[in-house]
């Protein structure tokens, strides 16, 4: 798939997941969906969610105990995420309230009314929590490395024990407050075993039983490299290009850089964690009007550096859809196209021109293989379709946006359809005596309908006239893209009468057999060998048309009074003629 169908993939993705977000003008502000506003009892660990809004790069979220407070969480980015999950939890029995504020890098953002919930009172001391990093049994481990672990439902502190034998106590036994790292100074020493444990407890009482104890091993003595900064994008950059060369600063004794990006800071969705040798590299293919959260550790023999920052940059518009912060329209830069997605062209009018009606900078129109691939025929308006099959067509604008320019393109895949006049093969009548019925086969690649006696119609789809009076009638068949009408005259001749509707076989004189006898207004009609079948539509004979007809025995042996079918052909037209009759006995 080519870049220009990614991104506008992306597009209708991004319109379709989206629903209202402005009222006369103004930017509708994202409301709370989990917990909701107003909701109480609701657990200290919760994660919040929020409705989204199209258009915006990115989300600011404060969480605080007062309304617009920020003393839990202040003013953090989370990018293009809807949902937050505060890392220490929430105080207990208190009212929360949470700030959203619409991010945006080209026009002043736009702060939320706070929303509030009630959490619930915790009446249980905390569970165990494990510790992350420095994994257990790890080896080689930086001397300047901190402990960090994960967070624990309802705790309020942990206390963290670390020694150098096991249930060692004399490097650390200290409570650290609510946080989820700590940092023993001095640092730790090399090539030595150190043991961690980590109780959290709160107002209730420490972790029930006992935590697990982790270990690990620190690596010889070496020089850790230090972090790095972007160079390019600059931290905070806005405007940044689809497809930068992504730049930072070289560290001294640094072998590689581990490098992440991700469109919220807890996830690595555009890179995760691959290795450079060199300080940089070129990514392609980011969306626009996001905000990307990118962090790059340097790493050599004696380990990778510690603390290291996560930094931020702002894409460029793009083509949209983006919200204006001013009036609360969602832009979109690309084109309205309307293209039909199938062409119908007579086979004689090939190749045929197609001239688009759409009001655009560029033009572009490609053929499409079984496998989605494109080769591009023509950049002008208007393109000469040279045969039946797949295509694309394209039309695009030239933007130009903060000294980059771009293309904003919609396109539809669309089917090239031949159609033709109808041939009329034959027509097949059914019945007798004064009613027929006549279906008309034909064949040819259009989509044909069908009328009787009238060029003009009314037409009908189906092939199928039925209950029709003995007598002469023109048939007409045509193609609905208006490649032409075929038709096919029906004389007295396909009359089916002369072929008896029953016959009595009882040896009496009168009826006892079945054949055809031409009448005054069938005598000029000939007709080839008869089949004649039973109602289960099983063949049971031929009978010759020159023979004295059919007794009502097969191999001497009478069948039943029922009734049964026949087929034959006229002779002059060759058009098939069928009906039935019945045995009375």
């Amino acid at each position: 798939m080519k870049r220009e169908q990614l991104l506008y993939i992306k597009m209708l993705i991004i319109i379709g997941c989206f629903g209202v977000f402005s009222v006369n003008g103004q930017v509708t502000c994202p409301t709370l969906d989990g917990p909701f506003d107003g909701a109480n009892n609701v657990s200290v660990d919760t994660s919040i969610s929020w409705t989204s809004i199209a258009g915006v790069p990115g989300y600011l979220i404060s969480i605080g105990t007062t309304p617009g407070g920020n003393d839990i969480i202040n003013s953090l980015n989370v990018g293009s995420a809807t949902t937050y999950k505060p890392p220490l939890g929430l105080p207990e029995n208190r009212t929360i309230y949470v700030t959203l504020t619409i991010f945006f890098f080209n026009a002043p953002d736009i702060v939320c009314t706070s929303e509030s919930f009630s959490t619930a009172n915790v009446t249980t001391p905390p569970p165990c929590t494990t510790v992350r990093i420095p994994s257990d049994g790890a080896t080689n481990v930086n001397v300047g490395s901190s402990i960090f672990w994960n967070s624990a439902s309802t705790a309020t502190s942990y206390t963290v024990i670390i020694g150098t034998t096991m249930g060692g106590t004399e490097i650390a036994n200290l409570n650290v407050g609510n946080a989820l790292s700590y940092k023993p100074l001095p640092n730790f020493q090399f090539d030595t075993t150190y043991y961690v444990q980590v109780i959290p407890e709160n107002e209730n009482g420490v972790a029930a039983g006992t935590c697990n104890e982790s270990s690990f091993t620190t690596g010889s003595l070496a020089t850790i490299p230090g972090c790095t900064s972007m160079i390019n994008p600059s931290n905070g950059a806005n405007n940044v290009p689809l497809t930068p060369l992504l730049e930072w600063q070289a560290v001294p004794d640094a072998k590689g850089y581990r490098v992440s990006i991700g469109s919220t800071p807890d996830t690595a969705d555009v890179i995760d964690n691959l290795v450079f040798t060199e300080n940089s590299t070129l990514v392609l293919d980011f969306e626009p009007n996001r905000t990307f959260f990118i962090t790059i550790i340097p790493f050599n023999e004696a380990g990778e550096a510690v603390g290291c920052s996560q930094e931020t940059f702002s894409t460029l518009l793009g083509c949209g859809p983006f919200l204006d912060a001013t009036t609360g329209e969602l832009i979109n830069l690309a084109p309205e196209i309307s293209f039909e997605e199938t062409i119908t062209i007579c086979q004689d009018d090939l190749p045929y021109t197609v001239t688009s009606a759409d009001t655009a900078d560029g033009f572009r129109w490609y053929s499409l293989d079984s496998d989605g691939d494109e080769t591009l025929l023509s950049s002008d308006i208007s393109f000469e379709i040279p045969n039946e099959g797949m295509y694309r067509y394209e039309a695009y604008n030239s933007i130009s946006q903060s000294s980059a320019s771009i293309e904003c393109p919609s396109s539809v895949d669309f089917t090239v359809v031949a159609s033709s006049m109808a041939t009329i093969d034959k027509l097949n009548i059914v019945g007798q005596n004064g009613a027929i019925d006549i279906n008309v086969e034909v064949s040819g690649i259009g989509d044909y309908e069908f009328a009787i006696d009238d060029s003009n119609g009314p037409y009908q789809d189906s092939n199928a006239f039925n209950n029709l009076a003995v007598g002469s009638y023109t048939f007409y068949v045509r193609d609905k893209n208006g490649c032409g009408i075929a038709e096919e005259n029906f004389t007295q001749d396909l009359t089916l009468e002369g072929f008896p509707k029953f016959f009595t076989p009882n040896g009496d004189g009168v009826n006892d057999f079945w054949q055809f006898l031409p009448t005054q207004d069938s005598a000029e009609i000939e007709v080839g060998p008869i089949q004649i079948y039973n109602r289960f539509g099983i063949l049971i004979l031929f009978l010759d048309p020159s023979s004295l007809g059919w007794d009502g025995t097969v191999n001497g042996k009478p069948l039943p009074s029922s009734d049964y079918w026949f087929r034959s052909v006229s002779l002059s037209t060759q058009n098939e003629i069928k009906g039935h009759f019945t045995l009375k006995r």
